[in-house]
């Protein structure tokens, strides 16, 4: 039996053979028998991967202090033979090992596969069509060929370590080493060959492959060459003349090129290869800076999110240039971390090319791009929100959450954000979040001085709590806060625009202000009523509740749990340590409830302290807090109703 990936096997004829890793055979499967038309994406899969290689050797040269350029300079080479019906690319990259060869091509290391895979229906069309939106690097050139070879060469190894790689796609790769020139690499790189299935003839021209650069890779800032037209370069005394190479591609990096120059398209496929995605970007930022230092920044905002976005190691998406030359991806310095999903590039002409991440730290010029750069998105995140709601709103869906960590990790910023942020509110006719603090400003009744709002732990538990009993009865707006950097969010932002922000489950949830003469009466009769009850509680609940008051936010609920203490990092960290109850729990009740009516009349001091810790621990559970024990309370919730069904509560047995 041939070995899995990564593992060898004896010798067979020339070379080892290998089986490729399962998921890599149902790509390559899906490849050989695809019914996708536009197979012509196999060019640009190929041309972006050696694209990727040439970036990787220039990385690995400046981590080493050596000039790129010293290296020769950087190309990607594409040609044809039409008797040998073989098309080829070749790159001067950073090649591969013999293990990194079998890693990368015998199995799935990309995510965007990984992604491909993911969405696989079963449905053969529906499949295909995936191809052209996902994009599979190097398994894209099986859509046009029915046997691939490969050989490469990794920098800085010996000229009889090269490697060649060979498949048909069907299951099964062959390795064996070679030596660099008997393979036709000058130096190091990579050059993949393919042999043309019998019905892709029209792809053995010239025109036609350099078409399909153009068309997709013609924003690739290396030199992309191929054999010039024999009738381009005539041969003297009318002799045959071997052509020689001619760059087909513009070959400068595209946010050099002045915006006036540039259409969608071309952002949309540089997009596209600077970031891995298969997607268009919602918007970008481009713009050279000009002043006491140089930049020029070509910024993409996503349309949808990263699988690894909340990853504590996720890979930032801003790549780091000077002079035209990629130096490293981000690790923080460049962009903040609420800013992690934005994609694209940062060109500095002020940065040495043997730039550390030491020397990032206490850079002035790194400073200043990250502040222009932060700036910068924020503003086009504003313009989104708007001139673009339904791009915004596709935004928010997909990194709203990201954006609030800005509050409180960006004081500058901060306000700034506060404005983009969007929430769902007890009005909001779908769950999709709508709502500006700007606009529940301009819907807030006479009279109201704050912005009202629960943190849950779902949606569900908020639309169902206690807390919003009297604020829907007198029709107050009041914000919905279900994701868990909310807790974090409101701590950090207390006003906007005037006015104070104030969670319905905090503090005594006075809505005097908003009371007739009337309602004031009655409250203060009821304080006077449940006087003795309120006392006979505080006792019983010594120890777990801070205080014991009637409530004027239920009006359905017997009683709720409130925090008497402000939401501050320190005191919701605490809180989520433990159980969720706050440190000074106050038991509000509902005077109006008819348990709360029976129970003041109620004469056996016993019985009160039993629905007094249920009570409690109801109040614990819509608070959206744990129970100690759970075991208790549901003991002590069965006892009272089969008390009230007339049955009789047995003792608890004595032990002997």
């Amino acid at each position: 039996m041939p070995a899995q990936a990564g593992e060898e096997q004896a010798q067979a004829g020339e070379g080892q053979v290998f089986e490729f890793q399962a998921e890599a055979v149902q790509v390559l499967d899906l490849m050989i028998h695809s019914l996708y038309s536009n197979k012509e994406i196999f060019l640009r899969e190929l041309i972006s991967n050696a694209s990727d290689a040439i970036d990787r050797l220039r990385l690995e040269l400046v981590s080493k202090g050596e000039t790129p350029e010293a290296d020769g300079s950087p190309r990607i080479r594409v040609s044809h033979d039409e008797g040998a019906r073989t098309i080829t690319v070749s790159d001067n990259g950073i090649g591969m090992s013999r293990d990194e060869v079998i890693s990368n091509i015998g199995t799935i290391a990309k995510s965007g596969t990984r992604e491909f895979l993911r969405s696989l229906t079963g449905d053969q069309r529906k499949d295909a069509a995936l191809i052209g939106q996902f994009g599979v690097g190097f398994y894209a050139a099986y859509l046009v060929a029915d046997q691939v070879t490969l050989t490469t060469r990794r920098a800085g190894s010996g000229p009889d370590e090269a490697i060649r790689w060979a498949s048909d796609g069907k299951g099964q790769y062959t390795l064996e080493e070679t030596e660099a020139a008997q393979a036709g690499i000058d130096g190091h790189g990579t050059t993949v060959t393919l042999h043309l299935r019998e019905d892709e003839d029209e792809l053995l021209s010239r025109w036609r492959l350099r078409s399909i650069i153009e068309k997709y890779s013609d924003h690739i800032s290396v030199p992309i060459q191929m054999p010039s037209d024999v009738d381009e370069e005539p041969g003297e005394d009318g002799e045959a003349k071997t052509p020689e190479d001619v760059t087909v591609n513009r070959a400068s990096a595209l946010w050099t090129r002045p915006k006036s120059e540039l259409s969608d398209p071309d952002y949309n496929d540089f997009y596209k290869h600077v970031a891995g995605e298969f997607t268009d970007p919602l918007a970008w930022v481009h713009a050279r800076i000009e002043g006491t230092y140089e930049y020029t920044l070509l910024l993409f905002i996503p349309s949808q999110a990263p699988f690894d976005l909340w990853l504590p190691e996720n890979r930032r998406g801003v790549r780091l240039h000077v002079q035209r030359v990629f130096i490293m991806e981000d690790t923080g310095q460049i962009l903040p971390s609420y800013l992690r999903f934005v994609k694209g590039v940062i060109d500095s002409s002020d940065l040495p090319l043997n730039v550390s991440r030491e020397i990032l730290q206490g850079s002035r010029a790194v400073d200043h791009m990250r502040n222009t750069a932060t700036k910068r998105v924020l503003r086009r995140l504003s313009e989104l929100a708007d001139n673009e709601p339904e791009k915004y709103a596709t935004f928010w869906k997909e990194f709203g959450a990201t954006l609030k960590e800005g509050v409180p990790e960006d004081f500058t910023n901060s306000g700034e954000i506060a404005k983009l942020l969007r929430f769902t509110t007890t009005k909001s006719e779908t769950a999709d979040p709508d709502t500006s603090l700007a606009q529940y400003i301009e819907r807030m009744k006479d009279g109201q001085e704050h912005i009202y709002y629960l943190v849950a732990p779902s949606e569900t538990a908020a639309k169902s709590s206690p807390h919003l009993e009297a604020f829907r009865a007198k029709g107050i707006e009041v914000l919905l806060l279900t994701d868990p950097v909310d807790n974090w969010l409101v701590s950090s932002l207390r006003e906007f625009e005037g006015k104070q922000l104030q969670s319905v489950a905090q503090g005594s949830g006075d809505l005097s202000a908003l009371s007739d003469e009337e309602e004031k009466q009655a409250k203060e009769q009821a304080d006077t009523e449940y006087a003795d009850l309120i006392a006979t509680l505080k006792s019983h609940l010594s120890g777990q509740a801070a205080d014991v008051r009637l409530s004027t936010r239920l009006t359905d609920s017997p009683a709720c749990l409130v925090s008497n203490e402000p939401e501050t990092e320190m005191t919701i960290v605490q809180r989520l340590r433990g159980t969720g109850v706050p440190r000074q729990a106050i038991l509000e009740l509902n005077p109006d409830h008819p348990l709360i009516r029976r129970l003041k009349g109620e004469t056996d001091d016993s019985r009160v302290a039993e629905w007094a810790q249920v009570l409690f621990s109801q109040s614990v559970l819509t608070f959206g807090a744990r129970l100690e024990d759970p075991a208790a309370y549901v003991s002590q919730l069965n006892q009272l109703l089969t008390s009230l069904t007339g049955g009789e509560t047995s003792a608890p047995e004595e032990d002997g």
